[in-house]
């Protein structure tokens, strides 16, 4: 690589931390092993290079090369990789820095779809990273797409799921919005087939099925992961889910390290309608974070996704033989 371009993927990399993350200059220079002056020039740098736009125009050359090696490797048809928030330091929380860089690069590759003139029909999942990345969708008349919420509106005791980011969606471009009527997590086998043979459920998961393009998260099934933070497994159940191997799931169905979805008590109870494999449409996953590495490679190991918005160590962490 030429002085010229490492310069440019340097001052792309500060630029990305500085306008997109939030870092300041003296967190930019703590993180990049640089002094603070070398963190000052770059982002100045990376403004009189025009690599500062709406958007950040240089493509970091690593993060270029592990989305395609992640393409070639799981045969995705898109993926988006951006800079880790913090490199080079052990394993701990997931930074919101890498958060909001995901949310920028999800919000670019849901809009190429979502401005299209023709009618659509959308499924969204939920997620942290996918509610910032809708967030960030700049707001444009579309009403004549269709939204499709895949996952259940609320929990067994009635509360609604405040990731439940659908709703969002369709507000961000006025149009319809279907919820999927029943709890996400059924207090039963017998409840959940209650809730899945109403008429409403049957007529939202039939509209899913013809989805032009899903949008989702990836979940880790751990304590503090989001199913069991936000109530809809308790802590002996992330335990089982653990010791039959779960490492992640999709929209409430938990998969192992190959991606393999696990067949358990739970499973009797989710009332999100499955994902086929392979899809045969876009299935776009939108997840990064050291803490998320393990559950997206073992959904891009499951052949569950055509695309990915993810960070470079999780990207590197996929394209690991182990």
């Amino acid at each position: 690589m030429s002085s010229s371009s490492s310069k440019l993927d340097l001052a792309a990399r500060a630029a990305w931390m500085y306008y997109v993350a939030g870092n300041t200059q003296n967190e930019i220079a703590e993180r990049l092993g640089i002094s603070r002056q070398m963190a000052q020039r770059m982002v100045a740098y990376a403004g009189a290079s025009n690599l500062v736009k709406v958007q950040i125009t240089h493509p970091i050359s690593s993060c270029l090369e592990l989305a395609q090696g992640l393409q070639q490797r799981y045969g995705l048809e898109v993926c988006r990789v951006v800079p880790s928030a913090v490199a080079d330091e052990p394993a701990g929380d997931d930074s919101q820095g890498t958060q909001q860089m995901l949310a920028v690069a999800g919000a670019e590759l849901m809009e190429q779809y979502l401005r299209q003139e023709a009618p659509l029909i959308v499924n969204v999942g939920s997620g942290r990273t996918l509610k910032a990345a809708i967030e960030k969708i700049s707001e444009m008349e579309r009403p004549q797409h269709q939204i499709v919420s895949m996952i259940g509106a609320f929990a067994s005791d009635g509360s609604a799921n405040r990731y439940d980011v659908a709703l969002l969606a369709a507000e961000k471009m006025q149009s319809r919005f279907y919820l999927l009527p029943a709890p996400r997590v059924a207090e039963s086998e017998a409840d959940r087939k209650q809730w899945c043979n109403h008429r409403a459920y049957q007529i939202v998961t039939g509209l899913a099925q013809k989805a032009d393009v899903t949008f989702l998260g990836i979940g880790t099934i751990a304590l503090q992961g989001a199913m069991h933070e936000d109530g809809f497994i308790d802590a002996d159940e992330v335990a089982q889910l653990q010791q039959q191997g779960a490492v992640g799931e999709l929209i409430c169905h938990a998969f192992d390290a190959d991606g393999k979805m696990l067949r358990s008590p739970l499973a009797a109870r989710i009332t999100t309608p499955p994902l086929s494999t392979p899809p045969t449409k876009p299935v776009i996953a939108m997840a990064g974070g050291r803490k998320k590495a393990e559950a997206v490679r073992g959904a891009l190991r499951g052949g569950w996704l055509t695309g990915l918005v993810t960070d470079e160590y999780c990207a590197q962490f996929a394209l690991q033989d182990a």
